[in-house]
C-alpha cells in the first residue's frame, strides 16, 4: 500500500550503497552504514527550504502572540468565531499555519518507509535460506545477502538488542551484549543530540510569552527531556540501522538549526539597521527648527510676512488683527493719500480706512413678541 514510499527510500539506499560500495567494497559495513546516514543527508536537503518556512512561521508567530491572547479571550468560547479571526489574523501578517509542520509531516513518512526497508533485509516469518533468496524493493537477492553478511564492529546492522533468540541465531555467534556495546553509545549520543536540539529551539522562544502560557511551557519541557529520554528509551527495540538514522538526522538538525537561526538573526538585525537609518535620515538634525509650509491659500494670513504689533498702535498703520503688514498699502509714510482725511472718513464700499478699526453691527435682539 505505501509502495509510492517503499521504493524512493530503497532507492536512494541503493544509490549510497552503491557509491560508498565501489570504494570500501559492496559487502562493507562501513558502506551500508554510509549509505543509511547519506540517504538521511539527501532527503533532509530537500527538505531544507520547508524547514527554513518553518523557522520563520514560528517568529512570525511569536511577533503577533499577543494578539492571539487577546482573540482567545474574547472568543474563547465560540470556537468557530476564534478560527475564523485566527485565519484572519495569519493572513494578515503572511503566515501559513502548514509551513511549520510540513518538515515533520515529511519526516514521518520517510521514517516509516526507512524501516520497513530495513526490516525487509532480514524478515520473520521467512527462514534464513529463503529470506537471503528474497528481493527487497530495488535491492536485488545479491544486495540482501550482501546487507545480512555486512558488519559494523562485528554486529549485523539489522540485529537489535530485544530480538528473539531465534533470529539471533541467524546471525551466528552473536550476543545481545555485543549488539548492546554497538547500540547503546548510538543511542545515548543520538538522546543528547535530540536535547541539544530541543534546547536551542526553546532558547529562541520569547521568555515573556512562554511565561504567560503554561502550556507552552510544559511542552517545552517535554521536548527537552522527555523526547530525549524517549530516544534512549526506544534504542534497544529498533535496528542498528534505524539507530544510525536517528544519530545521523538529529546531527543534521542541530547543525541546521544553528545555521538557519543566525542567518534570521543577522536578517532581523540588519532591517533594524536600515529602519533606524530611515528614520533619523527623515527627522530633523538636532538643534534644527522644523519647516513650517507656507498657506497658499486664499485669504489665509501669511504668518511668515506678518509681525505682530501692539494693539496700542491701532490706527498708526495696524489691521484689526493686530499686525501690520509688510506689502504696499495706503498707509506707508510720505504717501498723500494715508494723511488726508484718514480718521473719521469711511470708503465707499462701507470699509474702514486702514489705521481704524471698524465696527460690526450689533445683532437684533429676539423678542417673543408675536406678530400681529
Amino acid at each position: 500500500m505505501l509502495n509510492f514510499i517503499y521504493y524512493p527510500v530503497s532507492a536512494i539506499l541503493w544509490f549510497w550503497h552503491k557509491a560508498f560500495g565501489y570504494v570500501l567494497g559492496p559487502g562493507n559495513g562501513f558502506a551500508w552504514a554510509l549509505a543509511v546516514v547519506f540517504l538521511v543527508f539527501t532527503l533532509r536537503a530537500v527538505l531544507f527550504k520547508p524547514f527554513v518556512s518553518q523557522v520563520r512561521s514560528m517568529r512570525k508567530m511569536q511577533e503577533f502572540a499577543p494578539e492571539i491572547q487577546k482573540l482567545k479571550k474574547k472568543y474563547g468560547d465560540d470556537r468557530t468565531k476564534m478560527a475564523a479571526e485566527m485565519q484572519k489574523l495569519q493572513s494578515e501578517h503572511g503566515v501559513n499555519p502548514l509551513g511549520g509542520c510540513l518538515p515533520v509531516l515529511v519526516q514521518i513518512p520517510v521514517f516509516i518507509g526507512l524501516f520497513h526497508v530495513l526490516r525487509s533485509f532480514n524478515r520473520p516469518a521467512l527462514s534464513p535460506e529463503a529470506n537471503r533468496q528474497t528481493a527487497n524493493y530495488v535491492f536485488s537477492a545479491l544486495d540482501v545477502q550482501s546487507f545480512l553478511d555486512a558488519r559494523v564492529f562485528g554486529v549485523p546492522l539489522s540485529a537489535f538488542i530485544t530480538e528473539p533468540a531465534e533470529l539471533l541465531t541467524r546471525y551466528g555467534d552473536i550476543s545481545r551484549w555485543q549488539i548492546a556495546v554497538v547500540a547503546v553509545p548510538l543511542t545515548i549520543v543520538a538522546g543528547v543530540l535530540t536535547h541539544f536540539t530541543a534546547k536551542q529551539s526553546v532558547a529562541r522562544q520569547n521568555p515573556a510569552q512562554v511565561a504567560a502560557n503554561p502550556q507552552a511551557a510544559m511542552m517545552n519541557k517535554l521536548m527537552v527531556y522527555l523526547f530525549p529520554l524517549g530516544v534512549v528509551g526506544g534504542g534497544p527495540f529498533f535496528p542498528l540501522a534505524i539507530l544510525l538514522y536517528w544519530l545521523s538526522n538529529n546531527l543534521w538538525t542541530l547543525a541546521q538549526q544553528r545555521v538557519v537561526y543566525q542567518k534570521i538573526e543577522a536578517e532581523d538585525a540588519e532591517k533594524k539597521e536600515v529602519a533606524i537609518a530611515q528614520r533619523q535620515a527623515l527627522g530633523p538634525r538636532p538643534g534644527q527648527k522644523p519647516v513650517r509650509p507656507k498657506r497658499d491659500t486664499a485669504g489665509a494670513v501669511d504668518h511668515e510676512a506678518a509681525t505682530p504689533v501692539d494693539p496700542r498702535e491701532v490706527g498708526s498703520g495696524a489691521g484689526s488683527n493686530g499686525v501690520v503688514s509688510k506689502g504696499v498699502g495706503p498707509t506707508q509714510s510720505g504717501s498723500p493719500e494715508g494723511s488726508s482725511g484718514a480718521q473719521g472718513s469711511a470708503r465707499a464700499d462701507g470699509s474702514a480706512p486702514p489705521g481704524m478699526i471698524q465696527q460690526r453691527p450689533r445683532p437684533r435682539k429676539k423678542t417673543n413678541r408675536k406678530r400681529r
